[in-house]
């Protein structure tokens, strides 16, 4: 190549990676297999920001169409890399359908982070997914279940079966043991209380616990927690985590390994995303999606639009990384209830975002 020419694959190269409007990142990552209790806390502690507020607990989503893009992006996201979400349970059925080596789930209340140890104790802790329903309702596990059951006959089956009093104190203890005594994280009493009462309502609503943006418990148009495991993509495969035998012990898996790690954080916050941008620049990998829900609404409303997108634009993404966005199926009217789930290309998004 003459110098003339190799100027000009210089110059080339270089705008090329100006325009892309993202990092590039090396092909092979060095993601953990497995972080230690110590790490998994220390990242827990590091990356998150204080405590925020919103106007709900989000137990449980309210995202009914919530799967109905995973067939698209089981095709076009390449598996492994770093996952981000945020909000309660809708984020394992996305990690189970699309097997990243490492999750963060980041809130802005720390209620998330609890919610989400809850749950990290309740898959450890669960031989199947019977099991898992037992303990996170507080009810017996009725006959017959086996792991071959489908998704619906679990949940009909636990429909018809009262809370249980007794069950619910031993399992709170169990998830408190195997947190503290057994992890050995630093939990505050707030925290603890904050389990407990998070466990309380599940022993309470069971099956039929709803999101409600005034408290615990659910209004009637928003799913049950019921109807959320057992509903479908567009072409009416059940997927969620709770679908499969599979699909949960992929989550329960990554959950004993200490891979999903859930911290405190504002999507325009000065810390979280920027620290977990070099974290996963650090091990030499790419986020490969983000489950935004609904926030970018609030981002905007509040005036905090232009530091989130400063915040994007430190994320090393590649070219199949994705946004994931709940938007309101009537956006001028906040009144009407539901979503409709979207992808979005991150790279042009991140570009474009001002």
């Amino acid at each position: 190549m003459t110098r003339r020419r190799f100027a000009v694959a210089a110059v080339a190269l270089f705008l090329g990676h100006v325009a892309s409007g993202f990092s590039q990142t090396p092909a092979r990552d060095r993601l953990p297999t497995r972080l230690s209790d110590q790490a998994f806390w220390k990242l827990v502690t590091d990356l998150s920001e204080p405590n925020g507020n919103f106007r709900s607990d989000n137990l449980v989503s309210n995202e009914i169409r919530f799967q109905w893009v995973l067939s698209e992006l089981m095709r076009t996201v390449r598996p492994g890399g770093v996952y981000l979400g945020v909000g309660p349970e809708q984020n394992f059925t996305y990690i189970a359908a699309l097997r990243p080596k490492v999750a963060f789930i980041l809130d802005v209340r720390r209620g998330n982070v609890d919610l989400h140890l809850m749950y990290k104790a309740l898959f450890e802790l669960s031989a199947d997914r019977a099991d898992f329903v037992s303990r996170l309702l507080s009810r017996a596990r009725p006959a017959g279940l086996t792991t071959n059951s489908t998704a619906v006959e679990i949940f009909a089956a636990f429909a018809a079966v009262e809370p249980n009093e007794r069950l619910a104190d031993d399992t709170l203890a169990t998830i408190r043991d195997r947190l503290v005594t057994g992890h050995r994280f630093p939990l505050t009493g707030d925290d603890l209380a904050r389990i407990e009462a998070i466990h309380r309502v599940f022993l309470l609503a069971g099956t039929r616990i709803q999101y409600s943006p005034f408290g615990s418990f659910g209004g009637t148009v928003q799913p049950t927690y019921a109807d959320l495991m057992v509903a479908t993509d567009e072409a009416g495969q059940m997927r969620s985590f709770l679908a499969s035998e599979q699909a949960f012990m992929f989550v329960k898996d990554l959950e004993r390994r200490n891979l999903v790690v859930p911290v405190v954080g504002n999507f325009a916050g000065p810390k979280t995303l920027r620290a977990i941008a070099t974290y996963v620049r650090r091990n030499g990998a790419r986020v490969s999606t983000f489950y935004v829900s609904n926030v970018e609404e609030y981002l905007r409303q509040d005036g905090v639009w232009q530091a989130f997108c400063g915040n994007l634009a430190a994320l090393p993404i590649d070219e199949s990384s994705a946004f994931i966005r709940a938007v309101r199926l009537d956006p001028l009217n906040p009144a009407v209830e539901g979503f409709a789930t979207r992808l979005a290309r991150m790279a042009p998004d991140i570009r474009q975002c001002r």
